[in-house]
């Protein structure tokens, strides 16, 4: 076995521990841990296809933005980020889910491995000089790509305001539940200032 076979068992392992964490981790701190986890190994792909200009985007963009904002809105969240009760029908609709997701992956594969093989003596193409570096990457980003790069960043920005909205709703929620139980009206069934009859309805004693 070679070093760039064992680099890329290793980046392997990695990306599918970092996914199955994010999947099946009931806690969301930890999901998020696993991302990072899939995140750092697909950046080892990337070194490995001598793409060294995608590897740290992706380590800048991916686990320096994207992971930290998904910490941040589930620390604006607090206590509501909790995993909900799961039921039986919910339980059968995720696991035909992951399996229909995982037949539809594995058909692709396939079929990509095929048509590949069939079409090619199984030697990978050559690619171009300056695959990969800052020069070309950013031609293309900024000539072909603009406009998803665009969208990419009306995304982060819609992120962030629907974190700011999710906050403000829960901290109105929460003062409203407070200034609830803080009223005297809660602990006394009758109004706390006395009422005042009118003078006529007061009677003289009589005789």
């Amino acid at each position: 076995m070679t070093l760039g076979s064992a680099f890329f068992f290793v980046c392997s392992i990695t990306c599918i521990a970092g996914a199955l964490t994010t999947v099946l981790a009931r806690n969301p701190m930890r999901s998020a841990l696993g991302l990072l986890l899939t995140i750092v190994g697909i950046a080892g792909f990337y070194l490995g296809l001598n793409a060294q200009f995608l590897a740290a985007i992706q380590l800048i963009v991916y686990a320096g933005t994207v992971v930290v904002l998904y910490v941040f809105v589930l620390m604006l969240l607090g206590a509501d980020a909790t995993e909900r009760p799961t039921t039986s029908r919910s339980t059968l609709a995720r696991l035909l889910g992951g399996v229909g997701l995982a037949s539809v992956l594995m058909l692709l594969v396939y079929r990509s491995v095929s048509a590949y093989s069939q079409s090619n003596t199984g030697e990978m193409p050559k690619v171009p000089n300056g695959f990969g570096t800052v020069k070309s990457v950013g031609e293309h980003l900024f000539s072909v790509a603009v406009v998803p790069f665009e969208l990419s960043t009306a995304l982060l920005i819609v992120a962030v305001v629907g974190a700011i909205a999710v906050a403000r709703s829960g901290t109105k929620r929460s003062a409203q539940t407070a200034a609830r139980w803080t009223s005297p009206g809660t602990y006394f069934g009758g109004p706390v200032e006395p009422r005042h009859e009118p003078s006529s309805a007061v009677k003289e004693p009589t005789l």
